[in-house]
């Protein structure tokens, strides 16, 4: 197994093999498409033909290296050609059968010395590995969606793969460019074993109406910085594929979180299956279509909740950064503020926390002298909740513990004029349980604002079963005037985007209990194979752990859901203090500032 890996056999032409082949023409490698379908065959020759020809266009190879990589590439309708291949890479139809019967047809046909790679993420590799005469040759190798573009690349060993095949697909990774990862044999490996289950549990959000499908991805892209929203992402990979590794997972797993949301199923027998199909969760211009276009269910242009309240004044109680954040959000949008806290220093300080803000903003170019003097102007710092008498909005913004803001919310209903409208910016809380400290618990709604509020465009707007419609309306009216992204959803834990995140990374965590991966493959997993900014791990140090095992609690105790118990591994580093960046230590060490 010691070959250099010059000669490479892809066995499927579907979308994938043809991107495979791609990348290891490119790279100098001979490749033998393989695939018993001549139309396939054919597609792939002017897929490659038209990808590089793209490629030069856009000055990323000459035309010299063009001509020589579409010379290396070439098909067969034959199995038997693989003969002279060191590597064979199977993508072909994700079923066990299909593969089960290339790996034993191959058995007879490459040389002893050749590696047999499957490209499955769903399926056992061990399990096809134990019908192959030579199950230390096999393991798995799977790319990812588009190969050509797309840096990770996962090496998946079963218990029976010899290590020198391991090291030398590793190092043929590396060598076209890729960023490999080790792990070992389970459904999803480690970027679809996180992801797969996020998705699920955004359809299963769907289906339960909880949200809307323009608001679950708008609210996940814009909280998350993903490049894709959930249920367009299960458009893109298909969502009979998605159920199908979700199958896979839970019959390992047998936790609910992977057990295929009911629509996923719907729909797959209906033939909605995505952008393949021209309709999913959106409805596209046509099979293989890329632009979504208006359905029965796309929201109407401009439509909003009816007529609101007039708000030209606002109070936001509190003096962390959240406050001071939302403060200076509403006074650049002309806003007047009253910005309260437990005592005048404490909110002069805030103030001056917004101010220091505004002069790196005219530092950066991104704001005037007299914007920001006009901005600072329009805030009055106050040291008690009596400075809010007279205004139309007060958004709390203190600690997350329910029975401060219970008692906060019981002073502004005695403080607030009558028909003010009081809004809690909670991530985890019951807003109802909020708002029933007031005698007017139809004035109360949540407005979530995402940290740091300056920056962050979404808001979650959270409305109670006793929420007044023109409350919700005025809170819209108001997102749309502060330049932010309201997305609606109901009164129950972790709202949009925390309820889905969060398990996601308990998920994560769980991985490292058991030895599955280390912390830094699962981070360049997610990065380099999901486009997540930022890897599990990262961002669990940064929003500081303690305040992930709170909110890990709480989505625990609402819906009882055994696979949200918070990983003990997070309950052990928050009880030894490791916390994250704040502390210096959380998942990984931080250099003291």
């Amino acid at each position: 197994m010691d070959t250099p890996l010059s000669t490479i056999a892809v066995v499927g032409l579907g979308t994938m093999g043809t991107g495979i082949a791609e990348v290891l023409a490119l790279a100098g490698r001979e490749v033998i498409g393989i695939d018993i379908s001549e139309t396939a065959a054919l597609a792939a020759v002017a897929s490659l033909e038209a990808s590089t020809a793209r490629a030069v266009g856009r000055g990323r190879i000459t035309e010299q290296e063009r001509s020589d990589a579409l010379a290396r590439f070439r098909t067969s309708d034959d199995l038997r050609t693989a003969a002279e291949a060191e590597l064979v890479v199977e993508v072909v139809p994700e079923t066990y059968e299909i593969k089960q019967q290339v790996f034993r047809e191959l058995d007879a046909i490459v040389s002893p010395t050749a590696i047999l790679a499957t490209g499955t993420n769903a399926l056992s590799v061990t399990r096809l590995a134990a019908e192959s005469q030579h199950p230390e040759r096999v393991l798995g190798l799977h790319f990812f969606n588009p190969a050509p573009a797309m840096k990770l690349v996962e090496v998946v060993s079963s218990v029976l793969t010899a290590p020198p095949a391991v090291e030398a697909v590793t190092q043929l990774a590396r060598e076209l460019g890729k960023e490999p990862v080790a792990v070992g044999d389970r459904p999803g490996f480690v970027a679809d074993g996180l992801l797969f289950g996020y998705l699920n549990q955004a359809a299963a959000m769907y289906e339960a109406n909880y949200a809307s499908r323009e608001d679950i991805d708008a609210a996940m892209k814009l909280g998350c910085g993903l490049p894709m929203g959930p249920l367009a992402l299960l458009d893109l990979i298909g969502i009979d594929t998605a159920r199908t590794v979700l199958e896979a997972m839970y019959a390992e797993s047998h936790d609910r979180l992977h057990a295929p949301a009911p629509v996923l199923g719907q729909l797959s027998s209906a033939g909605l299956t995505g952008r393949k199909a021209g309709r999913g969760f959106y409805t596209y211009d046509a099979p293989g279509g890329q632009t979504v276009v208006p359905d029965a269910l796309t929201p109407a242009a401009g439509a909003e909740a009816g007529a609101g309240r007039e708000v030209a004044s606002v109070g936001v109680a509190g003096s962390g950064t959240m406050a001071s954040g939302i403060a200076e959000v509403f006074a650049k949008a002309g806003y007047a503020v009253v910005l309260a806290a437990r005592t005048q220093e404490k909110a002069d300080a805030a103030k001056g926390r917004i101010a220091k803000s505004l002069e790196r903003s005219v530092t950066k170019g991104r704001l005037t002298a007299e914007a920001r003097d006009e901005t600072l102007a329009r805030i009055t710092a106050a040291g008690s909740l009596d400075a809010f008498a007279e205004v139309d909005l007060a958004v709390e913004a203190v600690a997350e513990d329910l029975e401060i803001k219970r008692q906060l919310f019981a002073t502004l209903d005695k403080v607030c004029r009558p028909g003010a409208v009081l809004a809690t910016t909670t991530s985890s809380l019951p807003v109802v349980a909020i708002a029933r400290a007031t005698a007017r618990p139809e004035d109360v709604i949540g407005m979530h604002f995402f940290n740091p509020a300056p920056a962050m465009k979404l808001v979650e707007v959270v409305r109670t079963v006793l929420t007044a419609d023109d409350v919700h309306a005025t809170v819209r009216a108001v997102c749309a005037r502060i330049r932010k992204h309201p997305v609606d959803c109901g009164d129950r834990a972790g709202f949009i985007v925390n309820a889905l995140l969060f398990p996601y990374l308990n998920n994560a965590i769980k991985m490292v209990e058991e030895h599955y991966a280390s912390l830094d493959d699962i981070d360049a997993a997610m990065k380099l194979g999901g486009g997540y900014p930022m890897g599990p791990f990262e961002l669990l140090d940064v929003v500081g752990l303690d305040v992930s095992l709170a909110i890990e609690k709480v989505l625990h105790k609402e819906f009882r859901d055994p696979g949200l118990a918070p990983a003990p591994l997070l309950e052990h580093l928050v009880a030894a203090g490791c916390l994250g960046r704040k502390t210096g230590r959380g998942f990984r060490e931080y250099a003291r500032r």
